[in-house]
């Protein structure tokens, strides 16, 4: 009797231990299993081992890093990880054949569109929902991470993934040449719109052959965004609604006078010899490292300068042109996801728990080992090493307000970012996701994508004359059926607020 009432305390220590975050083990799957043996010595449970897929360009020291990982969380909550990174451009592709193969994994990286459509594999039932799980095994991260990216990530009132703890709006800003910009004694705070720019740009042309004015390429720029414009399904079919705006009536952006006016002075940019000739052909490829560029636009949040700089190999200053504005797709902007058809779930929300409530889990998966891919300074700042053979990919794995401060970064990077969180925007269409099945659909979003990607590049890059050209995309988008998708669409986001309207005054 005595022994077995030792027993019964062991065993419900044991299932204490398993709630825990990353302190203790992960929930047992057979918790018999776990038990004193008659000698006194404990024993457990093997590891489990979960096969995670990620993007980016696999390091020579991959594997190393993910020895080192796995002796840590075999310690901490006894799982290990297949660690497998995938080449930005190939992610979506593989990934896609991975899923429709059947082929065994348990976690992911997704956002929309092509690199692992979120929403699009969730309502396919690709994606387990994790709603029972985030106030057990995964409530500490569920704490941990913003209320608006749990919300933005909500399909059908059911979350299916976990957003990445960072800013949560991607604002416009203009960054420039800090060089230029200290030689003329710039304020750049005083150019927020497209024709504000224009005196700038030519001063610039006539003194500094040596830089291109205007960097654009296919598709990397939102001017649009400027006058709070969002994607209703992305920037492929041009029916856009205003953040801000409570109606939420969706429009094609190429029929407004705000594309009008932003088309003819990109127009006039480019027959000034502002932008680069091969904007509307070149291929979007982040930013061009040495190339000597006065004005370039990109999306960030806080600091976003330091990376920009590091990127193009010289110092870049920046100003915010448009509102910090939380939309579902800045929301989703770096997820993981846990595969419906793993066998273990519990395990697979313990180790996403586990990576954004454990500062020592955390920065080992983005900076590597200490000592070997970076070292720590007198500040405890972390100084990456030359030819480091490891390279974390920050927005998809994880909460960035548990990782250390980069060499140069102000000690209170995290502090400034959660204000800056404090102070966006929620977007009134957050969380509207588009039911966009159906052959009929299909068909007419494949159509409507084809003429986009035939007109957008020239239009947005100021290489052809809108007056000609503009009216010939408007004729094909109709033809193509751009104004029954957009009814649909209409149709569909006002029964979601009127929804959504109704559950808050029953709240």
């Amino acid at each position: 009797m005595k022994f077995r009432k030792v027993l019964s305390i062991f065993m419900a220590l044991i299932l204490i231990m398993s709630l825990s975050a990353c302190s203790g083990t992960a929930p047992m799957r057979n918790p018999s299993a776990s038990t004193a043996s008659v000698s006194g010595k404990d024993s457990k449970t093997a590891p489990v081992t979960l096969k995670y897929y990620t993007i980016g360009t696999p390091d020579s020291d991959l594997e190393k890093v993910n020895k080192a990982l796995n002796e840590l969380l075999e310690k901490k909550i006894n799982v290990r990880i297949d660690y497998n990174k995938i080449n930005w451009s190939d992610y979506g592709h593989i990934l896609s054949n991975i899923i429709n193969s059947g082929t065994n994994f348990d976690i992911a990286f997704a956002t929309e569109g092509d690199q692992g459509d979120y929403s699009g594999n969730a309502v396919k039932g690709v994606w387990l929902a994790l709603d029972p799980y985030l106030s057990t095994t995964g409530r500490e991260m569920h704490a941990a991470i913003d209320p608006l990216l749990w919300e933005g990530v909500k399909i059908n009132e059911k979350i299916y993934g976990v957003p990445t703890n960072k800013e949560v709006a991607v604002p416009e800003w203009w960054m420039y040449s800090k060089e230029l910009i200290d030689r003329y004694d710039i304020d750049i705070s005083k150019y927020s719109t497209l024709e504000s720019l224009e005196p700038l740009f030519k001063l610039i042309k006539q003194n500094e052959p040596d830089y291109t004015v205007i960097e654009l390429d296919q598709y990397s720029h939102n001017f649009f965004a400027l006058e709070s414009y969002e994607y209703v399904l992305n920037k492929d079919i041009p029916l856009m609604v205003k953040s801000t705006d409570k109606s939420l009536k969706i429009v094609n952006i190429f029929e407004t006078e705000t594309a009008k006016k932003t088309l003819s002075m990109l127009r006039k940019f480019y027959k000034s010899g502002y932008i680069n000739e091969d904007a509307a052909v070149k291929l979007i490829s982040g930013l061009e490292k040495d190339l000597k560029v006065f004005w370039r636009e990109g999306g960030g949040g806080p600091y976003s300068t330091s990376s920009w700089s590091k990127d193009t190999g010289y110092e870049v200053v920046a100003h915010q042109v448009s509102p910090s504005i939380v939309t579902t797709e800045s929301a989703r902007g770096g997820i993981m996801v846990v595969n419906s058809r793993t066998k273990y779930p519990q395990e697979c929300i313990s180790f996403l728990n586990c990576l954004n409530t454990d500062p020592e889990v955390r920065n080992l998966i983005n900076f590597g080992i200490e000592g070997e891919h970076y070292a720590l300074t007198p500040q405890g700042q972390v100084e990456v090493k030359k030819d480091s053979g490891y390279t974390g990919v920050q927005y998809t794995q994880g909460n960035w307000f548990i990782l250390k401060t980069l060499k140069g970064d102000p000690r209170n990077k995290w502090d400034v970012y959660k204000n800056f969180n404090s102070e966006s925007i929620k977007s009134e269409a957050l969380d509207f996701t588009p039911d966009v099945s159906g052959a009929a659909v299909s068909t007419r979003l494949s159509a409507v994508s084809k003429v986009t990607a035939k007109y957008y590049p020239g239009l947005m890059t100021g290489t052809v004359d809108p007056e000609k050209v503009l009216p010939m995309f408007i004729n094909e988008l109709k033809a193509a059926g751009i104004d029954e998708l957009k009814n649909s669409l209409q149709q569909q986001i006002d029964e979601w607020k009127a929804k959504k309207s109704a559950v808050l005054k029953l709240n």
